[in-house]
This record gives C-alpha cells, structure tokens and sequence, in this order.
C-alpha cells in the first residue's frame, strides 16, 4: 500500500480541468449587489497584488463565463491551474494568483435587494 498522497501525482504537468468552487458561505448574508461591488473592489485591486494585468484580465473573463469557455481561456493563456476551483493559479513565469471565492461563484446565503 501506498500513502494516500501517492496518486496525486499523475495531474503534475498535464492541463487540470477547472470547477465551480464548492458551496459556501458568506460570514454574513450578503445581497446581490453586495456581492457585485465586492467583486468590482477585488477585480480593481487585483493587479496590485503582482502578476501581470493580462493574467488578471484572463482569470476575471474565466471567472465571469460558464466553465468551458473558462477553460478556453484558462487554456489559451497558459494559466497554470493549481487548485481546480480556480482559487490559486500560476502563471508561466510562477507568479501566483489568489482568487476568493466571491468572484468565482454566489454564497449560499445571497439574499435578493431590498
């Protein structure tokens, strides 16, 4: 018997299939519009935490489109995808990119506007 670990070795080097972020929640509930604003703060900001804007440009087209057009890009950018759900990626040169989940996909708890 091997470790558990063991067979995760096989997707090194080879392009990863993309995902939805698995189901979560907000601390609060949070509304619609809430949430656009959250990703209009985090989008803006998002080049100031390194890598280069066209990667950045890249993720937020794959983080707004269904998923196989997100894998296109992910794709056609050389986006190295380290966790599936999107939340960490890299670049070709190894920048890392860190994507909170808000951006990639809707809390359970979203409530409409009032």
């Amino acid at each position: 018997m091997g470790c558990a670990g063991s067979t995760q070795t096989k997707a090194e080097g080879s392009i990863r299939k993309i995902r939805k972020p698995k189901a979560w929640k907000h601390p609060q509930p949070i509304t619609k519009s809430q949430l656009i604003q959250l990703r209009e703060e985090f989008w803006d900001t998002a080049p100031h935490y390194g890598g280069t804007k066209e990667i950045w440009d890249a993720l937020r087209a794959a983080a707004e489109a269904d998923l196989s057009l997100a894998q296109a890009i992910i794709d056609s950018a050389g986006i190295i995808v380290h966790n599936p759900d999107l939340t960490v990626c890299f670049d070709e040169r190894g920048a890392r990119y860190e994507l909170p989940k808000y951006v990639l996909s809707e809390p359970k708890n979203l409530i409409d506007d009032p």
